[in-house]
């Protein structure tokens, strides 16, 4: 299947500072991307540039198989964006918002199809009732529905629950799977909140300081019989060496100040211990994190260095 977004390394600095830097990753038709990191790490930098809101320093992004520098207003003819708070004219109502915006696109639309997309985000029956009266999660639902007007192939929502309560967070989530599950709409979401993305995501990137540190399908990475397991011992760079010329290569993961990261099924820990000692490894201590939660905790905490490596 050709990734229906193909990011290839890209980077974004300003002046002194990188804020994104030789970031590559890919978007499958279909995918609800959970797009993971600590508020800072370059999650909406790169967000801009795939809107185009910014130049990148460097890197091509390809969207519908297209170059996105090349095809810029058709390529985002066929993409919905929300990008953090949305702007909407809080004197006037949902429907003269969204018929505003509408126009603005260029889009023909009847009264029917503007009450379709509000009932579509559960707004239909505050239809004619002002902005300034909308909870901040109503809010976000409208400027869903505005995204979705000229019905976009791929729909970008950037930390669409900040700022939300318990049950406007659960609206949101619910938005995206249904815009997923029954509308067929391929969706990237951002969010520094992991327990969101685990609900939601079918595909997940976490990204740190503007580095990618994991990428992969959620099944696999919230599957709760995998363990992280923090490995440390008396000579880490060799204990490496080993490692990558064993099975285990492909179990090795970024690490995290000295320590070495190795993704195990449970039942597999005893096997890599009794490895361990077959290889002369001297080890300090084997400790297991239970939960990509602890695994995302540890590669983003702002104390701790990553050093990515590739076998």
């Amino acid at each position: 299947m050709s990734p229906i977004v193909k990011v290839t390394s890209l980077t974004k600095q300003f002046n002194n500072l990188t804020a994104v830097q030789d970031l590559s990753f890919s978007v499958n038709e279909g995918d609800v991307y959970g797009f993971l990191g600590q508020n800072g790490a370059g999650k909406s930098t790169t967000i801009r540039m795939l809107l185009t809101l910014i130049k990148p320093t460097q890197g091509t992004v390809e969207i519908f198989g297209k170059e996105l520098s090349k095809h810029r207003n058709e390529i985002l003819r066929e993409v919905g964006a929300v990008i953090e708070k949305p702007d909407v004219y809080k004197y006037l109502s949902a429907y003269e918002n969204l018929k505003l915006f509408a126009r603005l696109s260029g889009m023909k639309v009847t009264s029917q199809l503007l009450m379709q997309q509000l009932e579509k985000v559960g707004l239909a029956g505050r239809a004619k009732d002002t902005v300034k009266t909308f909870s901040q999660g109503m809010k976000q639902r409208l400027g869903i529905a505005i995204a979705l007007v000229h019905d976009p192939k791929l729909i970008i929502l950037d930390e669409p629950t900040n700022g939300l309560d318990p049950q406007g967070i659960a609206d949101i989530r619910n938005l995206i799977l249904h815009l997923s599950r029954d509308l067929n709409k391929t969706v990237i979401v951002s969010s520094h909140l992991l327990s969101e993305i685990e609900q939601v995501a079918t595909r997940v990137l976490i990204i740190n300081k503007g580095k990618k540190i994991i990428e992969g399908n959620a099944e696999a990475l919230f599957d709760p019989s995998q363990t992280i397991v923090e490995l440390q011992t008396f000579n880490n760079e060799e204990a490496l060496r080993q490692l990558q010329a064993s099975e285990w290569k492909e179990n090795i993961q970024p690490r995290r100040d000295e320590s070495l990261l190795v993704k195990l099924d449970k039942k597999q820990i005893a096997a890599f211990h009794r490895d361990l000692v077959r290889m002369n490894i001297e080890v300090i201590s084997v400790q297991p994190r239970h939960s990509l939660e602890d695994y995302f905790l540890q590669v983003t905490s702002g104390k701790q260095h990553v050093d990515s490596y590739t076998n």
